[in-house]
């Protein structure tokens, strides 16, 4: 079979994907957009509030103005408000918990027997998010499935061959996804 301009921009994908950031690897949860914080300031019950990462990464918090929670770690985030608040309490006690994770979320479309958006509560692989799709159609390329990707403000693809995962050679395809990924079963 005679490789196509898609399989070889692909495969040149796979060199130019940047690495996860190193809070991730050491097993923080990195904030994204669509999740929902709370907020709280020891003491303080009018400081004490829900707050949703909106699509650009942020969000409000009084005193504290716009806050960069997306791609960030939870620690991170309370530590920035904890010195932007200094001037106004003096050593607070801020604490900020990830309240529903919704942000966290991948995609699998194309032809597999139930497209949309895979939750991932934990790690997630190609192959653990096409199994939550209800496996692969049919009539679906197997040797031609793509995960598209973000990556500073770029989109790459990764090719993935599913036979060859299955038969236990290229594993290193069935790569962990990353939240906004989205697996193309054509």
């Amino acid at each position: 079979m005679k490789p196509t301009i898609l399989t070889a921009i692909a495969l040149l994908a796979v060199h130019l994907i940047a690495a996860p950031p190193a809070a991730a690897e050491d097993g923080d949860y990195m904030i994204n957009p669509g999740d929902l914080l709370i907020v709280t300031v020891w003491k303080e019950p009018d400081l004490t509030m829900e707050a949703l990462v909106r699509p650009d990464g942020k969000f409000s918090f009084p005193l504290a103005g716009e806050v960069q929670a997306s791609g960030r770690s939870v620690a991170d985030v309370q530590a920035e408000i904890k010195q932007r608040m200094e001037t106004y309490i003096p050593d607070a006690v801020i604490t900020v918990l990830v309240k529903q994770t919704t942000g966290n979320v991948a995609y699998v479309v194309g032809k597999v027997n139930r497209p949309g958006p895979v939750p991932m509560v934990q790690d997630t692989t190609v192959m653990q998010a096409l199994a939550y799709a209800g496996g692969t159609a049919q009539f679906a390329k197997l040797s031609s499935i793509l995960i598209l990707r973000m990556s500073s403000g770029s989109q790459t693809a990764l090719p993935f061959d599913y036979d060859d995962v299955l038969d236990g050679k290229g594993l290193e395809q069935n790569v962990v996804l990353q939240p906004g990924d989205t697996v193309v079963v054509p």
